[in-house]
């Protein structure tokens, strides 16, 4: 965390810096590189095959897409529509805006991830750690994410309307 607020600071291959775990945040993974008491700065892989539901949020992402390729659900005027992202690509995700992200490749999406500490606090609650023998989440765990969710103002569309832009939600029932 900077002393003064109009400290600069350079995070030197911050993209490629190893986190302290990764976590599972239900559809994608989060690993927390860097918090400040402005901004958390994460790295989020999409898995191949998965998807990230549709959702919104009061607060502000903006993704730098490192590698890989994955398709986002975002507003074009006033409709829904899916974008697809490469390596190189930014998206900036406004709070509130519905978004959602799919890998419907067979190498993983890896995004750098700037968002607010709020946020970032959230996936560190929500998350779980990844281990080789990853179970889908308990009802236990989705009680807790639904929880959260309540708390921080997370809100995920619906089965349907995940349903209506090709999402399903296998394995995670509210």
């Amino acid at each position: 965390m900077f002393a003064d607020s109009l400290s600069s600071r350079v995070f030197e291959n911050l993209a490629a810096s190893s986190p302290a775990q990764t976590l599972d945040c239900f559809g994608g993974y989060i690993e927390i590189l860097s918090k400040h008491s402005d901004f958390w700065v994460l790295r989020g892989t999409v898995p191949p095959g998965s998807a990230v539901p549709a959702h919104h949020h009061p607060d502000p992402e903006d993704f730098l897409i490192l590698s890989g390729r994955q398709q986002v659900l975002v507003s074009d005027g006033d409709a829904m529509a899916w974008r697809e992202a490469r390596a190189g690509d930014y998206l900036r995700v406004p709070g509130g805006a519905l978004h959602a992200h799919r890998n419907v490749t067979d190498e993983p999406a890896v995004d750098l991830i700037v968002t607010t500490e709020r946020l970032g606090t959230f996936f560190e609650e929500i998350g779980r750690p990844v281990t080789d023998d990853l179970q889908p989440p308990t009802p236990q765990e989705v009680a807790h994410f639904v929880a959260k969710s309540i708390e921080y103002g997370y809100v995920l569309a619906t089965p349907e309307e995940n349903a209506a832009y090709g999402i399903e939600l296998s394995g995670f029932t509210l």
